[in-house]
């Protein structure tokens, strides 16, 4: 939180004495809290779930605090959901003048993305390597995906690796970025949402502001980037080859996803645009879909109706396990595709006996059966969350999205919250409720509804 305070410092804002006593006030309160738990040695399911929602909330409550006692957001409600909104990399947004806003905040707000996208508490879990093996309990809790898997035998050095290729590529593409004719500022805050796969722009017209078929491409490449699991480059980097992008099976059906969806939707904006405009709309609406950023070029509900409705299914793909994206992940589609397919088999050699592997790997039934689980949660949420938001006057169509849009941590929606829009004319009660679903959304449903079941706080 030191970093707003430099950038309001740097641009002589009147916010330095506001900025620099969150800084301290947060730093006091962490520091009491180390002291206060240091000698607690067993970390196991109950603290790591515990750990990672409680840390989340908390550090939404702080990361609110420079909007609202600047005055810059003057309701706690709107400041809340955008802070939440930014380290669940969500996206969505309650300001209609962003480039009103002090760059100090600005940055804040971008920042807030970049330490969300990678994981707030997989960031701890890099730094304090005293966790010893409560630190698996942790990443497993917050990292998304159906299954965690550790690319070293330590579980801090696995985070400490994700970070480092993290930044490294938060910097390429800044640097790509200042050459494409941003200053740094701006360059600088788009990186950090491209790679969190946030969304939030310095600019009231998103990328679309700049103007630059460059820029809007490099962005585009990037959120494909940050969509994919960052093992894979890790990998890449390691054996030195690109073999194990082609080996996954899950990169493999997201590249297609992702190229299909930009075939159709760019033959029917054809006749609209030339075609290389075409295709730059529809490969960077479909990426930034996709891969839940949020970002926008265009305004999407004006695209005819079968447009519209394949980003639409796309708001229900998201992103590959061990990315940055939030939605249900490509990981289980694949893993549900190929179980259906064992299943139609079974009908033909009802003895015969079948085992599910992906990449050469075996799934268990237990896997199976927590992945259909989170589906059905995932579906009941969207109903009720749905008929909740009309409650609150929406239209059915602007309902559904924004349920969508929060709890796939995309941001923009259709209709009354559609990317030309914001959600600032909600009420605070539904700001909440939609704040609750991006937590919900980003730490994967299981890990905050399994606190509210009575039997996890008992003995």
């Amino acid at each position: 939180m030191a970093a707003p305070v430099l950038i309001s410092i740097y641009n002589q804002e009147p916010y330095i004495p506001v900025l620099s006593a969150i800084a301290l006030i947060t730093t006091l309160l962490g520091a009491i809290l180390f002291l206060v738990i240091r000698s607690r040695k067993t970390i196991g399911y109950r603290e790591g779930f515990t750990m990672v929602t409680f840390g989340w909330i908390a550090a939404t409550i702080f990361g609110a605090l420079p909007f609202w006692l600047t005055g810059v957001i003057p309701e706690f409600a709107d400041a809340f959901f955008e802070s939440m909104s930014g380290f669940t990399t969500t996206g969505a947004s309650i300001l209609s003048d962003i480039e009103s806003l002090p760059k100090s905040l600005l940055f804040w707000r971008s920042l807030t993305h970049w330490l969300g996208g990678m994981g707030i508490m997989v960031l701890f879990v890099a730094l304090l390597s005293q966790l010893g093996a409560g630190g698996m309990q942790v990443f497993k809790a917050e990292a998304p995906g159906p299954i965690t898997e550790k690319i070293k035998p330590r579980i801090s050095a696995t985070a400490k690796i994700l970070w480092f290729t993290y930044v490294i590529m938060t910097i390429i593409e800044t640097l790509i970025l200042l050459a494409a004719g941003m200053n740094w500022f701006d360059a600088l805050t788009h990186a950090f949402a491209t790679m969190a796969t946030g969304g939030f722009s310095t600019k009231n017209q998103s990328v679309a502001f700049f103007q630059n078929p460059v820029i809007e491409w490099t962005i585009a490449v990037f959120m494909f980037a940050a969509g994919a699991n960052f093992a894979l480059y890790y990998l890449a980097m390691k054996d030195k080859s690109l073999k194990n992008f082609w080996r996954s099976e899950e990169f493999k059906l997201y590249t297609f996803i992702v190229l299909l969806c930009t075939a159709v939707i760019w033959a029917t904006l054809t006749p609209k645009y030339t075609p290389a405009e075409a295709l730059r709309l529809a490969a960077f609406q479909v990426t930034t879909i996709i891969s839940t950023t949020g970002f926008a070029t265009a305004d999407y509900g004006f695209w005819p109706s079968l447009a519209k409705g394949v980003l639409l299914l796309l708001m229900l793909v998201g992103g590959c396990a061990g990315s940055t994206a939030g939605g249900m992940k490509v990981s289980r589609y694949l893993v549900l595709f190929k179980n259906s397919t064992l299943q139609l088999k079974k009908f033909f050699h009802p003895r015969a006996v079948f085992s599910l592997k992906i990449g050469g790997k075996g799934y268990s039934e237990s896997v199976i059966i927590s992945i259909l689980q989170f589906f059905f949660l995932y579906v009941i949420t969207v109903i009720i969350g749905t008929v909740t938001m009309t409650g609150f006057g929406l239209d059915l169509t602007s309902a559904i999205t924004s349920v969508l849009a929060t709890l796939g941590n995309i941001g923009p929606g259709f209709g009354a919250v559609g990317p030309a829009q914001n959600y600032g004319f909600l009420s605070s009660e539904a700001k909440y409720i939609l704040s609750f679903f991006m937590l919900l959304g980003r730490l994967e449903i299981y890990t905050v509804l399994v606190l509210f079941i009575p039997m996890f706080w008992k003995r």
